[in-house]
This record gives C-alpha cells, structure tokens and sequence, in this order.
C-alpha cells in the first residue's frame, strides 16, 4: 500500500481507524494463529510471564510487572512494539500525535476543519510509538500531564487560558502509543494520583483547564516488591485501576540461566583470544547464581540480578584473555581460578545482611563460587568419602591425597602458562588420572584446567586446605591445617 499523504487519499483506500488495544489484540491474535515467536530474547518465561502478557494484551488490560531486579521486565515491556502496525497515519505536525479521522488537540481539530480531506498527514513508524519514564523522586505532574507555557503564549501572543498554551508531557504525546512507567512505587504519591484518571476515563488537567482528552493509549508498568517497604509504595487506588498484575521470576533452571547469559554476554570480541570454558566450569559460573539465590548471607529480598553470572562470564573470559596476552599463548582455556578472580562482577550485585556485611562481600563472592563449585564437581565424581568401586580398598584420591598427607603443597597462580601449570600439577600423583577418567580432556591446556578443577573440588569437601595468597593460593593437607591453628 502507497502512503497516503492527505485524508482524502487515506479514506479512498479504505483506511479503517481502530484503537490501539484494539491493534495490539489483532495483531497478537495473527502471531498467535501462526504461531510466530512473540517475545523473541525472553528466556524461561513460555509458560509463566508471557502467556500472563498476552492475556492482558487480548483483555485490553493495563498492566505491571512484579519482580526483583534482573527479571527481564524492561525488557518484555519494550518487545511489546512488536504487536504494533508497522506504520500509522497521524495528523502532520501536531503534537499529540493525533488520529485523522478524531483530531484530538486544539490545534488539530481547527485544522481538520479547515482542511477537510485535504488534512495533511505522516506515517510514524511502530518504534516512535513507545516512551518511557524511569519513575523518580524529582517527577512532576508537568513531566508526565503538562502545565501552561507562558513562552508559549507571549510568542503566541495569546491568553493564558487559552488551551493552545500548554506544553503537553510524556503521556498526552504518547497518545496511539505504548507509555512504560519503570519502579512505578519511586513515584510520588501526589503524582500517581495523576494517572488516576488517564487509566479510567481518559480525563487530564492541566492547571485548571478541563479538558476532555480521549488518550488513546497502553499503559504499562514495572516494579520491585523491595521498594514498597524501602522506598516508596503505589498508591491503592491506582493499583486497582492497573487491571492486570504479572509477578516475573529467576531462570528456574541452569539451562536457562545459561541461555540468558550466552544471549547477552559480550563474548564476540574484534581481535580477541580464542578462550575455550570447560563445561564443568561454564556450568558452575552459573551456579554461582542459584547459590545466592540461596545463601543465608545474601538479602533475598532483594534478589540476585541474572546481570550478575553475565557479568561474571565477561570477567573470566577478560582474565584468561588477559593471562593469555602476557603469556603469549593461544589460545586457551579458563580455570577455576579465573572464576575467582572474576568476582568482582559479585561483589557489587548482591545485598548481604548483617552477617554478610560482617564477613565481607569479597569473601561472601569466593563462597557462593566455592559452593557453586562442590555442586558442579558433586554431579561429575564420585563422593570423596566412599570406597572405590575398583576393590582397590582405597578411595580415587588416595593417591593424591597422600600427597598432601605426606608434606606436599602446591602454589597455583593466574599468572602461570598453561604449560607450566600443567607441569606444576603432574608432580601430584593420581592427579592427572582422575582429571582424564572423569572429565572430558582433550589438550594439556584442557588438563591443566581440569587438574585444578580438582583440587578446589577437594577443598571445597574439606579434604584440602587452602590458603589464599595474592595472585594465587596455596593447598595443602587438611590436618596439618587444623593442627597449625592449635599451635
């Protein structure tokens, strides 16, 4: 279809108005029928927020978002232009956007009349037809209503009663459009009372002027529970105007904590290191996640952002990446003791309680990463504390921990090759062997990898100490540690 450029030339092609839920709900209606990915990017949420999503859509609801930080809101929030025409006709010039069949401002209307079907028109596209606001404390009714522009009417040269002097705000010129309100409860009170009547009637005042304003529009909102209590509350009467409440959630799996992350981590880099992660730590990495999810030391209330194990991704690759470099090998692969230097993408997303903050965060960061790791090498060897199968009378690592039974000690250090790791950790008998029989090895750099992966797993199970050195650590056996802290 040619773009009609008048209201004649639009009415002689059939053009047939309808409002905006009513396009959002046909348009859902033919990706529904052909079975079209409607929220493509959105992960873990097919059979729990997005179904919730689309029937607010098909009701012609309103809605919010309930959930913790990280949850994806903002996101499906904006997706939501996808159910949008690709383009629609509006008034040219004026400001509200207005639909040419029902001119909706001053301006437009008196030039509706004037011109008749000669009225000119534009096609804006479905991406101009989403706005915004990140709900603060320092939002005002004129932000998000309007109120009366005195520069405006000396230029104009008209009164200030006269309605063509408001400036409009956000949510008039998003009429025919979606408005998307973010931490809808850091709003003020007195100003949620400003969309009271936008929600229900379509009625704004600006500065006393009484207008009647049929916005056509989707309001939607999002979130946190934590800020009801610690920063503000959405007022009753507004959350009962919002016809839909749609609670979002964390991945519920490691598979789709995994799929989030891969999607959104910065992995393709120009001129970057070839870094391979071994399986077992790409899947403790996002452990560490579900660890805090859980952890006693981690405000719950608060959540764990699914930022976090992305951010955590970007720093190992940068650390291997960065060993790499100064070593001028490549490629290679990321270790344990990547994941641990990487905790600074910890650190600053999670809220500890009291006994958090007592212990610290970057000590919290290495245990939620400890336990990540016991859970992950729990899944791939056999329990460190039962008889090996074989009939040998002896556990899989025994031999290793003789080792350090005997007197032995081993420095690791991010900084080693993976050559010189690797000839550091073959002097540790049985070690090499219960990396190659239960992981999946293929290169010295993959078996120097696994070889730690080891030994934090041990220590992890209390069967080897570790102390922490800068730029490194040290194991050694467990009760040689215990009988140093009697000493």
């Amino acid at each position: 279809m040619s773009f009609a450029k008048t209201l004649g030339e639009l009415k002689a092609q059939g053009y047939q108005p309808r409002s905006l839920k009513a396009e959002l709900r046909e348009n859902l209606c033919k990706k529904l029928q052909s079975d079209e990915e409607i929220f493509p990017g959105i992960v873990g949420y097919d059979r729990t927020v997005i179904p919730q999503v689309q029937n607010a859509v098909l009701s012609g609801h309103d809605f919010i978002l309930l959930g913790l930080r990280g949850q994806a809101k903002t996101r499906i929030l904006r997706s939501l232009t996808a159910l949008l025409d690709e383009k629609i006709p509006v008034i040219k010039d004026c400001e509200l956007r207005s639909d040419p069949f029902q001119p909706l401002s001053v301006f437009a209307k008196r030039l509706a009349e004037e011109k008749g079907d000669e009225l000119p028109i534009e096609w804006i596209d479905r991406s101009e037809r989403y706005h915004e606001k990140l709900a603060t404390p320092d939002v005002t009714i004129a932000d998000l209503i309007g109120d009366v522009d005195p520069i405006k009417a000396a230029t104009k040269k008209l009164a200030l009663d006269d309605p063509e002097v408001i400036h409009y705000g956000i949510v008039p010129r998003s009429n025919r459009g979606i408005f998307a309100v973010n931490e809808l409860p850091d709003l003020q009170a007195r100003i949620q009372v400003g969309l009271l009547n936008i929600l229900e009637e379509g009625d704004i005042q600006i500065r006393g002027f009484p207008l009647r304003m049929p916005l056509d529009i989707l309001l939607v909102f999002s979130a946190n529970p934590e800020d009801y209590t610690n920063r503000g509350n959405i007022i009753t009467p507004l959350r009962d105007r919002i016809a839909s409440q749609i609670l979002t959630h964390y991945p519920r799996t490691v598979q789709e904590s995994r799929r989030i992350t891969d999607q959104e981590a910065w992995r393709k880099r120009e001129d970057a290191i070839d870094v391979e992660i071994p399986e077992y730590l790409r899947i403790a990495l996002e452990e560490v996640a579900f660890q805090a999810r859980e952890s006693e030391l981690v405000d719950q209330n608060s959540g764990v952002s699914a930022r976090m194990p992305i951010s955590l991704l970007e720093n190992l690759i940068s650390n291997a990446e960065r060993r790499s470099l100064k070593m001028g090998q490549k490629p290679t692969t990321a270790r344990p003791t990547d994941l641990f230097t990487a905790s600074s993408a910890i650190t600053g997303k999670v809220e500890l309680v009291y006994e958090g903050e007592r212990e610290g965060a970057q000590t919290v960061a290495s245990v939620l990463i400890g336990k990540a790791i016991k859970e992950v090498f729990d899944g791939i060897f056999p329990d460190a504390y039962k008889i090996s199968e074989e009939g040998d009378g002896g556990s899989d690592y025994e031999k290793t921990l003789d080792y350090f039974k005997l007197g032995g000690t081993i420095d690791v250090s991010d900084e080693l090759s993976d050559q010189d790791l690797l000839a550091l950790l073959k002097s540790i008998p049985g070690l090499e062997d219960l990396a190659e029989k239960y992981l999946s090895v293929e290169n010295d750099s993959q078996l120097a990898a696994g070889m730690e992966f080891i030994l934090e797993g041990l220590h992890q199970h209390s069967l080897l100490a570790k102390d922490e050195v800068i730029g490194g650590k040290t194991y050694r056996d467990m009760f040689e540690d215990m009988m140093q802290q009697f000493d």
